[in-house]
Order: C-alpha cells, then structure tokens, then sequence
C-alpha cells in the first residue's frame, strides 16, 4: 500500500494547510487522483453535515440534518441559510435527534427533491418555491425516515428508507413498517423494490444505468449491493458488491456516487473508498472527520465535495462525475 499523495513540504511552502489524506490501494488511482490534489476543508461549525449536491446555478447544497436546515455553500466561500426547517415541521423533537433533511437531488427540470428525516417524506420544491410531497406512506402506512435519493434518466425516482430519523429506530413507536426499504417512484406511484437490507442508505446508478449500488449501514453487516436493474425499472440479483464488515475505523457504508468511468466513491469506515466497476479498492480519501457523503460539483464536475460530520471538505479529481 502506497501511502497518501499529499505532500506536506511542497503545501507549506505554497502556504496550502492540507486537510487528509489520499491513500493509494492500486496503481490505477493515478488516473483519478494526481499527487498534487489536495484535500480542503471549505466549511465548518456544523452539527451533523449530509446530503450535498451541486445546484445548477454554480452552489452547493447540503443538509445539516440535527439543526433541521439545509445550508447553501458558495465558491466564494460563503455560507447562508437555504431552507429551515428542512425535515421537520413540528417542535417537539429532542435536541439532538436526526430531524432535519438528509439526502438531496435534482430531477431534470433542476427541481431540488428532499429526504426529509422527521416529516417521514420525500418532497420537492417546485419553481414557485411550493412543496409538492411525492411520498409519504407505503399501503396506508408512513414511510420511516427517507435517506437518500437518486433519479434515473427516465425521471424515476429512487430513495431508500432506513429508521434514522425515529429516535428509537426500529423500536420506535411512530415506527409503522416493519421493513426497511428501498422504493421507486415511477408515474406518481409508490413501489416497493426491496426490504432485504437492515439499513440502505446511500444509493447510486451506474452510468449506463444497467445497476443500482446501495450502501448497507448496518454495523452488523457493511456492505455495499450491486442490483441488476431490469426493464420495467424494478431490481434484481442483488449481490455484495464489497464487504467492510470487518474494519474497525469509525464510519459505515452510507453516501456514494459514480464517475463516467464507472467507478465508486463510497463513504464508509475511515474515509472515501474509491472502488472500480468490478469491485477493485482503488484508494480511500481519508478525512480528518467521518463523511457520511459526497457530490460532484464545480462547472466541470470534477471536483469531490464531501460532508462529513461538522464540515465540508473538496478534493479536485481528473475525471469527471456524474451528477444529476
């Protein structure tokens, strides 16, 4: 294992403070990864950071899910309240609980799509700046806690559904599944793909949209599954993509998204794992705190930005994402 490309003489004397590391796992990583990229922390001061994605207008978003806001980053470096409250509309919530929005998308039109945690919903903010709700309840009963989402070219939606946002989890008592799923919204209807998973979370397509990778954050069993998506959009054959079940750095499978080469970036124990298509461990971003998710951003798409617990970090790769 060849250790991080960063390089603190050179940093110190350009005045640079790096942030991390990037551990090299395979020589392959030279491509994606130059060993002059630094890590930087862009954003700080935050409770619990999740759910970035880069606007279309040239910002980033992300959630602060335990403050219920969602926050807008700036390439100038600034920091301002988007929306609040984010998740949760009531304000009986324990101080503390993970009630405020967590994953972020945009459909086709540019249209943020919300995870939001405590309401147990996935909305979307139309262009007049009115909430449209696209699911609440699965056969008559509420949706857990929506995580992450991810459209697929058609305009399909898909989110997964872990119990994060009940404070006791499954023992909740507003808890009205007895699964946890992942799920499609397709034609304003709600469908159930899988309830095999303790905890999906984090979920990405492959380019060519031919698979469906979910992140598993279970610490019982961290993995990341590969499915097969058919032609009618469900999923099927799924299979442990990578298993990391027995690492012990802190951090589970959670946020993740793909480049156009086809390669991962999964947060999970100890940093950002980078996998290829065929489930070789390339490397790892390792941060000075946990992430718990990443987007592409800047106007080429090249840059990695990642949440990860009170802060906001960036590294400038040499390929280019794929981003809603």
């Amino acid at each position: 294992m060849k250790p991080a490309c960063l390089i603190p003489a050179v940093f110190a004397i350009l005045g640079i403070r790096a942030s991390g590391e990037v551990v090299r796992v395979d020589p392959a990583l030279d491509q994606i990864v130059s060993e002059t990229a630094r890590i930087e922390k862009v954003a700080g001061g935050f409770a619990f950071t999740e759910g970035p994605i880069w606007a279309r207008d040239g910002y980033l978003l992300f959630s602060d899910i335990p403050n219920n806001v969602i926050q807008k980053w700036t390439p100038e470096g600034k920091v301002a309240l988007f929306r609040k409250p984010s998740g949760y509309d009531k304000t009986d919530a324990p101080k503390g609980a993970f009630i405020g929005s967590n994953g972020l998308t945009l459909d086709r039109e540019g249209r943020l799509t919300i995870c939001e945690h405590g309401n147990g919903r996935v909305t979307r903010i139309e262009k007049d700046g009115k909430l449209t709700v696209l699911a609440a309840k699965y056969e008559g009963k509420r949706l857990n806690s929506p995580n992450d989402a991810v459209y697929k070219s058609d305009g399909s939606l898909y989110f997964t559904d872990p119990p994060y946002g009940l404070p006791k989890e499954d023992q909740d008592p507003k808890k009205e599944l007895p699964f946890n799923g992942i799920y499609r919204i397709a034609g304003g209807a709600l469908q159930l793909l899988s309830k095999e998973l303790t905890r999906p979370n984090g979920l990405a397509f492959s380019p060519d949209e031919k698979y469906l990778y979910v992140a598993n954050s279970d610490p019982a069993r961290k993995i990341w599954m590969r499915f097969e998506v058919k032609q009618d959009g469900t999923i099927a054959n799924g299979r442990v993509f990578y298993d990391v079940t027995r690492r012990t750095e802190e951090g589970l499978p959670d946020g993740m998204k793909v480049d156009r080469r086809g390669n991962l970036y999964c947060t999970g124990p100890g940093g950002v794992w980078i996998f290829s298509p065929t489930a070789k461990h390339l490397g790892t971003i390792r941060l000075p705190e946990t992430p718990a998710n990443c987007a592409w951003g800047d106007a080429d798409g090249k840059t990695l930005y990642t949440t990860a617990r009170t802060s906001l970090y960036r590294i400038r790769l040499n390929v280019e994402g794929v981003r809603p």
